[in-house]
């Protein structure tokens, strides 16, 4: 890869990209509440169900949007925007994608870096949901589809992690630990994002979605899903 592509790609995927992400756990902090996260192990093994979900859902629809932005294809980037908006199926994670999706849109229209018809299409959008306004992104930078899928996914998963490190809690050698363990599973899960077909993709995580809904209405909270 070419070290302008490179710096892209890091920029994009940094945790300091002004989207938000810190605020949000996507189910972890209700999981830590509930004692099903209580150490390295667990945590390593909640986050791999979650790319693995990630995996089934997010994470190909994310590579399909990929190509569809390349080939400036509006009607592939609206269907698949919209049934991942609509498979969103609690409230914190509806509002999640969408606050997320919208930060990163409006950043990148913001640097000035999206050509006239890359903007056309996200401006159509009635909602951006963070699959594609990252996809979105990913053609303004010009960051290859494999590399920024990879991106993806790792960022996911550090902020996991950062989560773990702060909540659970565990100490920062421990959270780096975790996160390099985790470096086979990411690539396993962008490899099977690129070959899934339409009608194999599932969000089915029926537990996810109760931790989820219980953590509106949780006691005490530092994430906002």
């Amino acid at each position: 890869m070419q070290s302008a592509v490179l710096l892209r790609l890091l920029q994009l995927a940094s945790p300091s990209l002004p989207i938000g992400a810190y605020t949000y756990s996507q189910g972890l902090e209700s999981a830590i509440d509930k004692g099903f996260v209580t150490n390295q192990q667990s945590a390593y093994e909640w986050i791999t169900e979650s790319l693995n979900i990630i995996g089934d859902f997010e994470a190909p629809i994310s590579w399909r949007l990929m190509k569809a932005f390349a080939n400036r294809d509006s009607e592939t980037i609206k269907h698949w925007t919209e049934c991942f908006i609509a498979a969103r199926d609690t409230s914190e994670f509806r509002a999640e994608t969408i606050q997320m999706g919208y930060s990163l849109g409006k950043l990148v229209t913001d640097l000035k870096i999206a050509d006239e018809s890359l903007q056309s299409i996200l401006q159509n959008l009635t909602e951006i949901p963070l699959p594609t306004a990252f996809a979105y992104a990913t053609e303004a930078l010009g960051v290859p589809h494999e590399a920024a899928l990879l991106g993806m996914l790792f960022s996911l998963v550090e902020n996991q992690v950062l989560a773990c490190v702060k909540s659970v809690p565990l100490g920062q050698v421990s959270g780096q630990s975790l996160l390099l363990s985790l470096h086979s599973v990411i690539e396993s899960v962008a490899q099977r994002a690129q070959e899934l077909e339409d009608d194999e993709l599932s969000n089915w995580a029926p537990g996810l979605s109760l931790l989820s809904m219980q953590h509106e209405t949780q006691y005490s909270r530092v994430y906002r899903s």
